[in-house]
């Protein structure tokens, strides 16, 4: 027996002690004498906190997200929170969606933290991801649970961990934590429930996170009762939520797709609750087709992404991507911001592997441009660590967007109503949400870009993508579509390299495993492992000028022949 196959079975075999429930002995005892590779992929390796928390398929065993996983997180949670608050009187906020086993999950989580001395506020249905953030806040809580898997398939669940500030865990804390939760056993787990410290919470938040909404997104846009939306919440929770803040807001033409409208874990009309997928918002633009409708947005389980389509100028309804309605909304923010007059201490934000356009913008409007890893707890972490410094909006290109503070983290909730707000506007103005990206494009480069994801699962999987890394890094690209390679950016090592001549600067943002060429004509190609999903992904951009808005379709499609070429040299279409 090899050293890994043995440290599998002792693993399983823990789980055949009493501590665990007889059901879960008797279906691993089954794993052991009956599918050993089954056996092998729950139990090869303990799941870990990745770029958006702990996501995993559900089901008995050390790599699936289960009863005894979550509440080992949430024992050594309440461990971390002791140390760090001794004097406090400890509390959390607990959300759950959609997803199978998710009120079930949330409880159990409440309990043990319940059964640790610390008061629970537990939301007594499915709610939005920004909720929970903005909650966190609004109850004065020394952290936030929520369980939510995104837009994973079915069989997922995940749980995220957010902090004081409303933002995830980030380095050294996470690094802390997680010390914390792997130094324990499973029969270290307090389940010892205390009911009277575990309080249900609905319509007080539900009011004050609603309100925010729309006092953030609202700018009183001209036209709002000739805009038609159609909206979909995709089986997930903006249900409890969009369509309030939509009505509020002075928008009575809201469509909702009645049959995507009941929350269901398994999403039945769609392959993939995710906004990135075409797909999934086939049925909502059949429907805005239909009915004439002016714009469709859905978003993803949790209500933390939404994706957008608008006619386009053949009147055709067309699906943007996430870098294009972040541009927008940014821009859309940053011009009432001037209308107001800067302060000079605004900022906005974007990610590492989202399009440079966010940066060619910050010029133009003369305020600081910040980026960081992906994911958004790194840009909660910029309004934390410069409270003198005003974010006023920003976002990534998988679909995310926040508008302001007030919520830590992607809102679909507020930036629905932004991107409404837009809408509205440029429609009254004889203009419209597409005609306001093209000119975007004139002003800042026409910049187009391209996601690959390669999904990798099993332990084959992870080892294959750990090589695809190593052969970038081992045997870096000298030129990308006949253009040289000036920059090569490791953030594994945090420096960045022009291969031209070897020297090297140092990259002042965290260690990550993403590895990101730029090429002398501005192409620029990012590989990154995801940390939520057995996934590698590459992240292409092109740019060109475009003199008007007229010469779009032509300069469009010379980019994208051009990202067409690159896809087949990387060898990953």
């Amino acid at each position: 027996m090899s050293e890994k196959t043995a440290h599998i079975y002792k693993e399983a075999e823990n789980w055949l002690s009493p501590v665990f429930d007889q059901a879960v002995r008797d279906e691993v005892s089954q794993l052991i004498q009956n599918d050993p590779q089954e056996l092998e992929d729950r139990f090869y390796k303990s799941l870990e906190f990745g770029t958006g928390g702990m996501r995993g398929i559900m089901g008995v065993g050390t790599n699936r997200i289960n009863k005894y996983t979550l509440g080992k997180n949430s024992q050594g949670l309440s461990n971390y929170l002791k140390k760090s608050y001794p004097d406090a009187a400890l509390k959390v906020v607990i959300a759950y969606d959609c997803r199978h086993n998710s009120q079930s999950l949330a409880q159990t989580v409440a309990e043990v933290f319940s059964a640790n001395g610390i008061q629970v506020y537990l939301f007594s249905e499915l709610r939005t991801t920004p909720e929970l953030s903005f909650a966190v806040r609004h109850l004065n809580c020394h952290i936030g649970i929520v369980l939510t898997a995104s837009h994973n398939p079915p069989e997922y669940n995940g749980y995220k961990v957010y902090w004081t500030d409303g933002g995830q865990i980030v380095p050294p804390q996470d690094d802390e934590i997680i010390a914390e939760i792997n130094s324990l056993d499973f029969g270290d787990i307090n389940f010892s429930t205390r009911p009277e410290l575990i309080q249900k919470i609905d319509a007080e938040v539900d009011e004050a996170f609603i309100s925010a909404s729309v006092e953030n997104g609202n700018f009183n846009a001209p036209g709002k009762e000739d805009l038609h939306i159609v909206f979909t919440s995709l089986h997930g929770t903006s249900i409890t939520a969009i369509p309030e803040v939509l009505k509020r807001a002075g928008y009575p033409q809201v469509t909702v797709i009645a049959e995507q409208a009941e929350p269901d874990g398994n999403f039945p009309t769609v392959k993939s609750p995710n906004p990135e997928e075409p797909e999934a918002l086939e049925l909502a633009i059949r429907k805005a087709e239909a009915l004439g409708a002016d714009m469709v947005i859905g978003t993803d389980p949790d209500s933390d992404r939404l994706g957008i389509a608008v006619r386009n100028t053949e009147g055709e309804m067309q699906l943007l991507n996430g870098n294009q309605t972040m541009v927008l909304m940014t821009e859309y923010l940053l011009d009432k911001r001037k209308e107001r007059g800067f302060n000079g201490n605004e900022f906005i934000a974007s990610t590492i592997v989202s399009t440079p356009m966010m940066r060619q913008m910050a010029t133009v409007y003369g305020v600081e441009y910040k980026e960081a890893l992906t994911g958004f707890k790194w840009i909660a972490k910029m309004i934390k660590d410069f409270p003198d410094s005003d974010f006023v909006g920003g976002g990534e290109e998988s679909f995310g967007f926040m508008v302001g503070d007030f919520v830590r983290d992607k809102d679909a909730v507020t930036a629905t109503l932004l991107a409404c707000e837009i809408a509205a506007e440029k429609k009254a103005g004889g203009s419209s949400f597409y005609q306001a990206l093209l000119e975007a494009f004139v002003k800042y480069g026409c910049y187009q870009e391209k996601l690959i994801s390669l999904t990798k699962k099993g332990i084959q999987g992870a080892e294959e993508i750990r090589q695809m890394m190593i052969d970038l890094k081992e045997n870096p690209l000298k030129t990308i579509d006949r253009s040289t390679v000036i920059r090569i950016d490791d953030y594994n090592t945090s420096t960045s390299t022009d291969p031209r001549n070897g020297t090297s600067t140092p990259i002042d943002i965290p260690k990550s495993n993403v590895l990101i060429y730029t090429t002398e004509d501005g192409a620029r190609i990012a590989a990154r492992p995801s940390g939520t999903e057995p996934k590698i992904k590459f992240y292409m951009s092109v740019n060109a000028p475009l003199a008007s808005t007229s010469g779009y379709k032509g300069v469009k499609a010379a980019l994208e022949n051009k990202l067409d070429r690159i896809t087949a040299e990387l060898n990953v279409g």
